[in-house]
């Protein structure tokens, strides 16, 4: 099985390497790039196969994974149109808002799916949502599955119009978790502390509280109200938080997110 990266960037090459250490034989692998800066870092890193021309990339492909920017998507996808001919390779997306629909109007045929990685898949540690039609048989949901299994946990979802939610919650998620480390640093630098101190405290809190949520059977909710003791320091502070009405915040942005997204899909999947 042949399986054509088309970009090799982050995402790209957070697949690569987690696909590599589940047995998956870098010859397997071809990554088209038209940056030489990127085509030299992948050859660096991996005994892969690279090139800067797409329809070369995905000649003989089982697998192609689109890894581009959504504003890209449409020229990268109608450049490789000729290349696949009869093969039929199994299609993985993983840009942002752009719509199954979209994809297959641009290549005729094709089995689709649409997944969408978080940034932590880089640290093996990723979340990632899936989205197939019905057109996509069994097998091929079940080897979308096993390599995207490669960089975190899978779900499948049973609505494409979900996959905008899902971008909002956990593709811009990390972002949310890393101003609130920004943040909670700021506070206690402003207490008194050493950045150095406050930003290992901050850290070191949300790796901590992340792998308690992972592993406790309970939800966060319960465990948040396991370190609030009445008339305590914790309570004191997400009081403050309450009034000041940081669920309704979080509501605003992960909406705001939710609708970009279909903005991008309006916008890049356009027949215009």
């Amino acid at each position: 099985m042949t399986i054509a990266f088309i970009g090799g960037g982050n995402m790209a090459r957070s697949l690569i390497g987690g696909l590599l250490a589940r047995d998956w034989k870098a010859g397997q692998i071809v990554v088209a790039d038209p940056m030489p800066a990127q085509l030299d870092a992948l050859r660096t890193q991996w005994p892969v196969g690279v090139t800067d021309d797409n329809a070369v990339a995905v000649r003989d492909a089982d697998v192609i994974v689109l890894a581009v920017k959504p504003q890209m998507m449409r020229k990268a996808a109608e450049g490789i149109r000729a290349a696949i001919g009869a093969k039929r390779p199994l299609l993985i997306s993983v840009a942002a808002g752009i719509r199954a629909s979209d994809i297959q109007r641009w290549l005729p045929g094709i089995a689709i799916v649409r997944a969408m990685p978080n940034r932590p898949a880089l640290q093996g540690c990723g979340m990632t949502a899936l989205y197939a039609g019905a057109d996509v048989s069994s097998e091929r949901r079940t080897l979308a599955e096993q390599m995207l299994s490669a960089v975190g946990a899978t779900l499948w979802l049973d609505r494409e119009q979900h996959m905008d939610i899902v971008t909002a919650v956990s593709g811009s998620g990390p972002a949310y978790f890393f101003l609130l480390i920004e943040m909670l640093e700021q506070a206690g630098v402003a207490q008194g502390l050493s950045p150095e101190v406050s930003r290992r405290l901050a850290i070191e809190t949300a790796y901590g509280s992340g792998a308690m949520a992972h592993a406790a059977s309970d939800a966060p909710a319960v465990l948040r109200e396991q370190v609030t003791s009445k008339g305590g320091t914790t309570e004191a502070a997400l009081q403050v938080l309450e009034d000041r009405r940081v669920r309704e915040a979080f509501d605003a942005a992960v909406a705001a997110a939710t609708r970009r997204a279909a903005e991008l899909a309006d916008e890049f999947g356009s027949e215009q």
